[in-house]
């Protein structure tokens, strides 16, 4: 079980992976606040998102305070605690650190391709990287390095 969280749930939309996310993890969950977050904004992945999460979206009753990171980052890491799920899927840096610190397995949605790939549900995650590269996603030329290294895409 995964715990998703907007920034990677919305990376993995823009290039339109969401399946992964059962087919590697089996079941998905997101608190309101994140389900909100996705479904809110004036995109055209925001409907994809909403159609997707409709039956995946847990109420979530806060227990931890802000630490200057949102409310979605927050309630998935409490939702993630409450279902005793394996992952969270976090691409933030802030609440990625914080859930780290605290015990909780997480993962990215780069994390997610190289899964996927090594799965054979994808067969490269170059064209992917670069759809998100053309969107409104950073993704630093490092980590791009990094994850094109690891699956035997650098050329």
């Amino acid at each position: 079980m995964i715990i998703g969280d907007s920034s990677a749930l919305i990376t993995l939309a823009i290039v339109e992976k969401l399946d992964l996310l059962e087919k590697l993890f089996g079941k998905l969950y997101v608190p309101y606040a994140v389900y909100n977050e996705v479904t809110k904004i004036d995109k055209p992945y925001s409907t994809i998102l909403g159609d997707f999460l409709e039956n995946k979206v847990k109420k979530v009753y806060l227990k931890i305070e802000k630490l200057g990171m949102g409310s979605g980052e927050l309630e998935a890491i409490t939702l993630y605690r409450e279902l005793n799920a394996d992952l969270l899927l976090i691409d933030d840096n802030r609440g990625k650190k914080f859930a780290i610190l605290n015990g909780i397995k997480v993962i990215g949605s780069l994390g997610v391709l190289i899964k996927a790939k090594e799965k054979g549900y994808i067969k490269e995650v170059k064209p992917l990287i670069n759809l998100i590269e053309k969107s409104e996603i950073y993704i630093s030329e490092k980590l791009i390095n990094q994850v094109l290294t690891i699956c035997d895409e650098l050329s």
